[in-house]
């Protein structure tokens, strides 16, 4: 017959969930895109794989977007939650003892709960980078689109300024872009040369899929003459994806800085 003293149940230690905020660096030239998936390794994937043998266990980190095969990030944010209480330089020095040299985590701070890495940003900036030479360089073959043609900047910088502001970029979207709207904010469009690489800056308040490789792409059709710098107002007034210029190339795309209304408010 069993006792009928009462068990004790063990008192556990008090419930505390993190929300930890990474800064991630890639070179994207190895991996098919941020988000995981089945056809091939992503960043999304050996970033979960490295925090794992760190904290113990799989946990689900989300970016602030979703970069394609081939694009790099110089700052991506992302966020996972996590009851580890490990130091948030762990996060950063012993995650990174895990991850391939294409990825390093930069830092890492504790943010609230409830801050929101996807669709909490006032702006993000991306950089595309063309390499205007008549020969190619190896050494900037992962990071540039090779353009042969000689470009006409003026005419480029005068087309850029017409994307600012709010307009309706359908012409600007890749296929299979599932956005429900096509209505972008552009801040700041800024064209640079230094030698041979040309930088394209763009900061907005949300990008479509392949937005800008396309708006890259039509003003490098732009500066080599094949449309005029009004194209861009025509394309924004009545967008069809098919007046456009090409989609240009993955590597030459980096994915500069994501702006949040708030600071870290926990880091060490």
């Amino acid at each position: 017959m069993g006792s009928l003293t009462p068990k004790l149940r063990k008192k556990t230690a008090p419930f505390f969930m993190r929300t930890i905020k990474l800064i991630i660096q890639y070179d994207g030239t190895n991996y098919c895109g941020w988000q995981e998936q089945a056809n091939g390794p992503t960043i999304q994937e050996t970033v979960e794989l490295a925090l794992a043998r760190i904290i113990g266990q799989r946990v689900r980190v989300q970016a602030a977007g979703r970069t394609d095969a081939g694009v790099h990030a110089l700052a991506m944010p992302a966020t996972f939650r996590t009851e580890s209480s490990i130091p948030l330089r762990a996060f950063v020095e012993g995650v990174n003892g895990f991850l391939p040299e294409d990825i390093a985590i930069q830092d890492a701070c504790e943010v609230p709960a409830d801050f929101r890495v996807i669709g909490g940003s006032l702006a993000k900036t991306y950089r595309y980078t063309i390499y205007n030479a008549r020969q190619r360089s190896p050494l900037n073959r992962r990071t540039s689109w090779h353009v042969r043609d000689l470009l006409d900047l003026d005419a480029m910088r005068t087309a850029a300024t017409y994307f600012i502001g709010e307009h309706d970029f359908a012409a600007f979207r890749g296929q299979n872009c599932t956005a429900v709207t096509s209505r972008r904010r552009v801040d700041a469009v800024e064209i640079r040369q230094d030698g041979p690489c040309i930088t394209i800056e763009v900061t907005g308040g949300g990008f479509l899929k392949h937005m800008v490789r396309i708006m890259a792409g039509t003003l490098v059709d732009i500066g080599r003459g094949r449309f005029r710098p009004s194209l861009i107002t025509t394309l924004l007034q009545a967008p069809d994806r098919r007046l456009g210029g090409v989609t240009a190339p993955p590597q030459g795309l980096c994915l500069v800085m994501v702006n949040y209304p708030q600071p870290n408010l926990f880091s060490e």
